[in-house]
């Protein structure tokens, strides 16, 4: 039987991250899931106290928790936690963001089907109708309207081969391992949302954001470096 392992990269998630893992473990079947993983790049807020909180007092005796560290970098973190993984699918998801209700079967069924990896289309905690119009577009099957918000699954023979992520970047990381699995004809989309935040268009602006992400993903089409890129994305966004 195939199991998920569901591997969670944090950075000062303090605010969100029990959220996140109280709806995982109440909107699956414990019995589809290897174990969640979170791996933190570093934090300074109190996100490990709160996550070893949350397990010890966890009552969800059939899930395994498992909280590693790791070099700060998305890329470095999913990647490490890749590496303990014990689920024949890996799902990688942000600590913002939340997959349908029954995720996990979701997942299986498709997996199952042959479909070796691919996403839940977007759905952003909005009613601004740019982020609506950027959702709706998410549910076909074009490269360019990927992201790392709508989660990814992949099976973790196909993952291995890839290589995993590239950590070379430090940001646009996800799209690299999606770019190789276009490649490779091994991408589907399931039409069920996941609901994602919009914290950081309320903190930069949404024109202003979605015009720096526009910037990045023409610069790498253009042959920006992975330092390059990270610095425009330092500069404009962290």
């Amino acid at each position: 039987m195939n199991k998920i392992s569901i591997i969670i990269p944090v950075l000062n998630e303090a605010s969100t991250i029990v959220s996140l893992l109280q709806y995982l473990t109440e909107n699956s079947l414990h019995a589809n899931i290897a174990e969640i993983i979170i791996v933190d790049g570093g934090s300074t807020d109190n996100t490990l106290n709160i996550v070893n909180h949350f397990v010890q007092n966890s009552t969800n005796d059939c899930i395994n928790f498992h909280l590693i560290n790791s070099l700060k970098g998305r890329a470095k973190q999913m990647n490490a936690g890749s590496l303990i993984a014990k689920g024949e699918i890996l799902y990688f998801l942000h600590a913002d963001s939340y997959p349908p209700k029954n995720f996990d079967k979701l997942i299986i069924n498709t997996v199952e089907k042959g479909h070796l990896a691919g996403c839940f289309k977007l759905k952003f905690d909005s009613n601004h109708w740019w982020l609506r119009l950027a959702g709706w577009f998410t549910q076909f099957n074009w490269k360019a309207c990927r992201g790392g918000d709508q989660s990814q699954f992949i099976t973790k023979t196909l993952f291995k081969e890839i290589g995993g992520y590239d950590e070379t970047f430090t940001i646009y990381e996800d799209y690299i391992l999606i770019n190789e699995l276009y490649k490779r004809n091994q991408f589907i989309v399931i039409n069920h949302n996941i609901k994602t935040s919009t914290r950081r268009y309320k903190k930069h602006g949404i024109w202003k954001l979605q015009y720096h992400f526009w910037m990045i993903y023409i610069k790498k089409w253009l042959g920006a470096s992975p330092e390059n890129l990270y610095k425009y994305y330092q500069k404009h966004i962290t």
